[in-house]
């Protein structure tokens, strides 16, 4: 196939919610192309996209698919992505490695939850954004509500270039405002009828055509001053002005097609082809550096790689974008990421399954390769002398979790390497080793995320795996001073143990004065302290260490046992297990032997005296609290507030945020558990929410008491 310069690629990220039926468009569109010589059905499995076993068997997309096009001279690599939420992580890598995205609407459904999640993802990354009304022929599709909608959504930008005459079932024919006629399609769609605008559409059409005009016209100073004097621009005129709207996103342009009965599609085609950006149109990537790094052919050599699949007798699949540069096959290239070195040997374009060897491809242009020995998703591979490198997407933070483990105790080192593998996949799969926990934790967007996941194991790896309820990282903490004292003795023989230790423990906050006077009942300790430690902990929070000893009580060789003791309950708090933070700790007092004495005896001596001054000191579990935003249709506000009322929530505000109702709230990790499924049964799948960390807080006392009842049960069964 021929090679395409820079200004001959457009690289698209085809995007919708689920349903609204971007595969299938995606078929239609190679159809016309020419690259596949019949139409696929997602019913019959047949289609270029979901070609993976798990989205045959489920029916809808799960990764994202690359496809390329040659259409009128010039090479579209359009990458299809899958459309529910869970799979979100999908849309945001095609969006940041693509100039533009094509959002597909479903007619019959207007402007869905997972729409403007896309559309917010688009306008984060600032790229321009076209809309393809879908199933114009469906038995519930109104084109006036939706394009209604969309401008309540998206606002006055959403510019119509096509019209249907007639929506719905009867759906054959429409008006293009930016060619001026009218287009007509027979029972079997393809090549359409091109015609004069009826006169009885003239009126409404002109007023289109010069609202698209205008649109056109703001994004240059020449076309506008053109606009105003003769209130028409040519046909190349438009598409210039279109293209630069497109680019500062100005103007989101609105086409309408069946994709199942392939009417409107070539005519959306030849737009992209003819007007969309070329890859050197959009402004310039930014590297780690903060250098702009142009698509210039004759640049150094730097490729990033945004995707790895596993595919049956093929195994690891890399995709890349070619950032800048010529790369030719068997090209060596340093991994600057990880620090190894890479031969490309074999090159291809890709179309599915399809891929096609090329020689060649040049910047700006998608492709991908194989046999790669130490290559993950993220990783940037340079020229020798080049040391560019790219962080170029932001997944989203998880949303559900499980903890996953093997039905057979045995195959855990086989699990890990598999999920593993999958996560460099789908990056949104998150998969975490907790010490603190005991588990292994899979995180993912949603249960059908994880599910899939499931799915692909026991069906493609013959692992059967249990999902299991994560446990959840609370912390310790206490709320008031408290002294103890502990003697560690010992004698069996020889030389013994002997250590002993008096301290308080009191709340630490930051910037908090140095310690003091302390009194309890009716005794009064003064403090001098001779040496602090700040122990900042890996789990958040500090223990803070003020060696007080006077008088040599204690030599100073053995504070850092002490040290460790205090750390060896600050990891299993004496409350639960759990971590425990923000503790400072005043060591006092204390008596040594000088022959028994040793760091064993005093760090057992300190862990036991803190244990017991823990206790006293009115401690307190704290629980993981997140900040939630649920974005929800306004029917179904009331039910969403009573269930997050029902799961301990404390709600922060409620607004209104194009057409949707938006409320946030502050949640504890225990009760989001199942709370995508939730949501998803409430509201029929029309909603979304976002989770971020917020704080530890604490519980309520009764859920305190059911926490150290179940603790004292399972440490009494563990003996």
């Amino acid at each position: 196939m021929k090679t395409y310069n820079s200004h001959e690629i457009k690289n698209i990220a085809l995007l919708g919610s689920k349903g609204s039926g971007k595969t299938t468009l995606a078929e239609a569109m190679l159809y016309e192309c020419g690259v596949i010589k019949r139409r696929g059905t997602v019913e019959a499995k047949s289609t270029v996209s979901d070609y993976f076993p798990v989205e045959k068997e489920y029916g809808y997309s799960v990764f994202s698919t690359v496809f390329y096009a040659e259409f009128n001279n010039k090479k579209l690599n359009v990458i299809d992505c899958p459309g529910a939420d869970d799979f979100v992580g999908n849309a945001v890598t095609a969006l940041s490695v693509t100039d533009t995205g094509v959002i597909v609407i479903n007619g019959q459904y207007g402007v869905e939850v997972g729409t403007q999640n896309i559309f917010r993802t688009a306008t984060s990354l600032d790229k321009p954004v076209i809309f393809a009304l879908n199933q114009m022929d469906g038995e519930k599709t109104d084109f006036e509500n939706v394009v209604e909608q969309m401008r309540e959504v998206f606002g006055p930008r959403v510019t119509l270039v096509q019209y249907p005459l007639v929506s719905g079932p009867g759906f054959n024919s429409l008006i293009d405002v930016l060619l001026m006629k009218k287009l007509t399609w027979g029972p079997d769609g393809g090549t359409p009828t091109v015609e004069d605008i009826p006169a009885d559409q003239m009126d409404h059409a002109m007023e289109l055509h010069r609202a698209l005009v205008e649109a056109a016209a703001e994004n240059d100073e020449g076309l506008m001053e053109k606009f105003f004097e003769e209130e028409h621009l040519t046909e190349d005129e438009l598409r210039l002005g279109i293209r630069k709207g497109l680019i500062d996103r100005s103007i989101y342009p609105v086409f309408v097609v069946s994709a199942a009965k392939d009417m409107g599609v070539r005519r959306m085609m030849e737009f992209l082809g003819n007007v969309v950006p070329f890859v050197d149109d959009m402004p310039a990537p930014v590297n780690t550096a903060g250098e702009e790094v142009k698509p210039d052919p004759d640049g150094p050599l730097s490729i990033f790689m945004f995707k790895t699949t596993v595919e049956p007798h093929i195994g690891e699949v890399n995709y890349f974008k070619v950032m800048s540069g010529t790369l030719k096959a068997g090209t060596d290239l340093e991994n600057v990421t990880r620090g190894s070195r890479e031969r490309l040997a074999q090159l291809y374009c890709v179309c599915g399954q399809i891929k096609t060897p090329v020689d060649t491809l040049l910047a700006g242009d998608i492709g991908a390769t194989v046999k790669l020995k130490d290559v993950r998703t993220g990783n940037t591979l340079d020229q020798k002398g080049c040391d560019w490198e790219f962080d170029i997407v932001r997944y989203p933070a998880p949303k559900y979790q499980r903890a996953v483990r093997p039905v057979t105790e045995s195959d855990a080192e086989k699990l890990n390497a598999i999920l593993t593998r999958m996560h460099e996949e789908d990056p949104t799969w998150i998969v975490e080793q907790s010490k603190e926990l005991k588990q292994t934790i899979l995180s993912g967007q949603g249960e059908f995320h994880l599910r899939t996941l499931k799915w692909r194991v026991e069906n493609n790896d013959k692992l059967p795996i249990v999902f299991d309820e994560p446990r959840i990282p609370y912390r310790e903490t206490i709320t008031r001073a408290a002294r103890a004292d502990y003697r560690h003795k010992k004698q069996s023989g020889g030389a013994g143990q002997f250590g002993e230790v008096h301290l308080i423990v009191e709340p630490y906050s930051e910037g908090m004065p140095a310690p003091d006077t302390y009194r309890f009942g009716n005794q009064e300790f003064k403090m001098s302290v001779r040496d602090t430690q700040e122990i900042p902990l890996a789990w958040g929070g500090k223990l803070v260490v003020c060696n007080c000893i006077v008088g040599g009580a204690i030599d100073a060789r053995f504070i850092p046992a002490i040290v460790k003791g205090l750390m060896d309950r600050m990891e299993q708090g004496p409350l639960t297990g759990s971590y425990a933070r923000d503790v400072r700790v005043c060591i006092y007092d204390g008596k040594m032997h000088p022959v028994d004495s040793n760091e064993i005896s005093f760090r057992l001596a300190g862990r036991n005296a803190f244990s017991e001054a823990f206790r006293n000191a009115n401690p307190k579990v704290l629980e993981p609290v997140y900040d939630v935003e649920v974005l929800v249709p306004g029917d179904v506000m009331g039910d969403v507030m009573s269930d997050l009322q029902g799961r301990r929530a404390i709600i922060m505000g409620m607004s209104s945020e194009n057409g949707f109702e938006k409320i946030q709230a502050k949640v504890p990790l225990k009760e989001m558990s199942s709370y995508s499924t939730a949501l998803s049964s409430i509201t029929g799948g029309r909603s979304s929410f976002t989770m971020k960390f917020a704080a530890y807080e604490l519980v309520p006392a009764d859920v305190q008491d059911r926490l150290l009842k179940d603790y004292a049960e399972k440490s009494t069964a563990d003996e």
